[in-house]
């Protein structure tokens, strides 16, 4: 077999934390195989004469916190001249990370493996997909009434509120019933009752044992994750918001929960994802960018960026066998 050509899209490789950027440790990894790697940001694809093309940049990329990525060269080509194709680009989701996904579900039309599926990106809202297993969560609420949001605050007592389109703890407000400033919040949350918010009963559990973040490759949960416990003085369970991270290993109910979920995971072409759990309760279902596999190997030597592409590696074999 020829050298396995990988596309990368992803968010400015210069701006990223390359101690822990999770697209870093992928590149690495294909580099590692003698993978052929092209660099893409959003403003590199297009579409021309309904055919999916982008400007791809070639790297070499170093495990060193002050040089991590050099460019080699360019060319501009079609996107289906790549095996596969990593769509790695942080949200917000908005209308241009829905547009990339148009022109990525075409290149997938033309012949290449993208990684998630792009059809799934627009379809699996991180927040609301939850709500298709309800069995794994804490009461919840998609809902831009301010009258129904009030309403589930008195029935719960203390609520979280999160908009629907943002990562890293952005926006996440905790109401409490009696909160002089539940109006205010709800307002600005909800953009005064033109935005639907994800509300969920509070989860006491998210002070002591944190949030836990699971990663499941071809919806199969690796062993191990990281609980990520607020930081003092703060409510959210983020890295990026100042949260520290201790490691675990799964429980019953974590891999009860997975065992729900990783089915319609598989089904929908979401390869790599990561999941949030509180306690017992599923929160979230991380499929645009998934983080944490670089603070997860540190504690427990998982590499999982290698079985994440012995994965990649069986999905290119099985669409070539297909071809033939």
């Amino acid at each position: 077999m020829s050298k396995i050509k990988i596309g990368v899209v992803m968010d400015p490789i210069h701006s990223i934390h390359p101690e822990k950027d999770t697209s870093l440790a992928f590149m690495l990894e294909a580099q590692k195989r003698g993978w052929e790697i092209a660099y893409m940001e959003m403003a590199d694809l297009f579409l021309r004469d309904g055919h999916a093309e982008a400007r791809m940049r070639r790297l070499n990329v170093f495990n060193d916190l002050q040089k991590w990525f050099e460019f080699t060269g360019e060319e501009y080509g079609a996107l289906s001249d790549l095996d596969v194709i990593l769509m790695r680009k942080d949200p917000p989701f908005d209308i241009e990370f829905i547009v990339a996904t148009y022109i990525l579900e075409k290149a997938e039309e033309e012949g290449a493996l993208v990684v998630n599926n792009p059809r799934s990106l627009r379809d699996v809202n991180e927040k609301i997909f939850t709500a298709w297993f309800p069995q794994c969560c804490p009461p919840s609420l998609l809902t831009r009434s301010e009258k129904t949001i009030k309403s589930f605050l008195d029935t719960h007592g203390k609520i979280v509120v999160k908009p629907t389109d943002k990562m890293g703890g952005r926006s996440v407000f905790i109401i409490a019933k009696g909160d002089p400033n539940t109006r205010v919040i709800i307002e600005e949350v909800t953009g005064s009752g033109s935005r639907y918010i994800q509300a969920q009963a509070y989860i006491p559990e998210i002070e002591t044992l944190g949030d836990k973040r699971i990663i499941l490759i071809d919806g199969i949960p690796v062993d191990y994750g990281i609980a990520r416990i607020p930081a003092g003085g703060d409510h959210r369970g983020n890295l990026a918001a100042g949260a520290r991270a201790e490691g675990f290993e799964l429980t019953a109910r974590d891999r009860w929960i997975c065992d729900q979920i990783g089915p319609a995971l598989r089904e929908r072409g979401l390869l790599f994802t990561g999941i949030d759990v509180i306690g017992d309760y599923l929160t979230e279902i991380n499929v645009t960018s998934p983080t944490c596999i670089r603070e997860i190997d540190a504690i427990f030597n998982t590499g999982i960026a290698s079985r994440f592409f012995d994965s990649l590696q069986n999905h290119i074999h099985k669409k070539e066998a297909g071809k033939n």
